[in-house]
């Protein structure tokens, strides 16, 4: 079987069903594979689930016991957590396949997955963000550092809604 460059967003244990709405809408706009999430705190929030653009009907949304022997032979599994000794992303140079690990809003990830892990990386902010807006940035990141030609005038005109039209007309 042959696999196309991927990610798969793994979630510890979220509590808030805003960021994991955020998050569902990150996965779509930088094309994540699936989101996956443990614990019990999301399950008994997801009635106020928030993904606006009904990106769980395109990338499935799965609740997982352990994320340890979560990652397949091809994948590499890379934690986001502000860890002593992680790598600065910005010279993080990401893997084709990978599993990226987000701890909850109010901890970490677990030690026993980040002992497995094949990197561990963080943003270096002052601070920490909030769940929804690292995996953004990280996803970003792996967008951005891609060797891929991107058609922008078509791209732009694909990912706008129907309310926005705007041009800019460049000053000659």
């Amino acid at each position: 079987m042959t696999h196309t460059n991927s990610a798969v967003i793994a979630l510890c244990n979220p509590k808030s069903p805003s960021n994991v709405g955020a998050v569902m809408r990150a996965a779509g706009c930088y094309e994540a594979m699936a989101v996956y999430y443990t614990g019990q705190r999301f399950e008994r929030a997801a009635k106020y689930q928030q993904d606006t653009n009904n990106i769980s009907q395109k990338i499935p949304l799965t609740a997982a016991e352990s994320f340890i022997e979560f990652a397949q032979p091809y994948q590499k599994l890379v934690c986001v957590e502000l860890a002593e000794g992680a790598i600065p992303l910005p010279e993080f140079e990401h893997p084709e396949h990978a599993v990226y690990v987000f701890g909850p809003e109010d901890g970490s990830i677990d030690q026993a997955v980040v002992d497995v892990a094949d990197a561990v990386v963080y943003v270096p902010t002052i601070g920490c963000m909030n769940l929804a807006a690292t995996v953004n940035v990280l996803l970003y990141d792996r967008l951005a550092k891609k060797q891929t030609t991107i058609n922008h005038a078509e791209l732009i005109k694909q990912s706008r809604d129907r309310n926005n039209r705007l041009k800019f007309n460049r000053p000659r």
